[in-house]
């Protein structure tokens, strides 16, 4: 049996959680988030602390057991404290900019690169070259700053790129002349 899907999620003060027809429906201070579990589970709320129970011991139910407690501990931790990742831009003229819906980077191309961000999520830019994605959903926000990231990846012979901040590059050693 799952380890993580035994342990109790405790429920922030300013945090409601109802279920209903197996949809778990979290509200907090910064917005509301909804996600479907299976019926295969169970969840108890207890005063503020919330149970996931597999209703059987079948494979199927013993692979989502875990996921779907972490999946719902991400939404209660998304809706009372916002998610952050955090990228920096190393390279000779990278840098970005946030337009209305957008976000404008350029990485050395011959073209700037325009990113689309969605609504639920901000996106900040500090000294032209530090982005900072917040939002309330752990999975949009990890996503977005993949594509950030994925537009120009570090390189490991001079560790020029988008990369997440305090992610370690190993570098590699150049040709050597003779």
């Amino acid at each position: 049996m799952s380890r993580i899907g035994k342990l109790v999620i405790t429920i922030p003060p300013k945090v409601e959680v109802k279920l209903e027809n197996q949809v778990v429906y979290v509200s907090g201070p910064y917005g509301k988030l909804t996600r479907k579990i299976s019926n295969r589970l169970e969840l108890k709320n207890e005063d503020q602390q919330l149970r996931l129970l597999p209703l059987d011991n079948s494979r199927k139910v013993r692979e989502i057991y875990g996921l779907s407690r972490t999946l719902i501990n991400n939404m209660i931790i998304g809706v009372s404290t916002k998610f952050e990742r955090r990228l920096e831009m190393k390279g000779v003229g990278y840098r970005g900019q946030v337009k209305v819906n957008e976000l404008l980077l350029n990485l050395g191309y011959s073209h700037p690169i325009l990113i689309p961000i969605p609504k639920e999520i901000e996106v900040t830019i500090e000294a032209n070259t530090k982005i900072c994605v917040r939002g309330i959903d752990k999975e949009v926000v990890g996503q977005l700053a993949a594509t950030i990231r994925s537009k120009r990846p570090p390189e490991p012979y001079k560790g020029k790129g988008v990369m997440y901040t305090g992610e370690v590059i190993k570098r590699k050693v150049g040709k050597s002349g003779k």
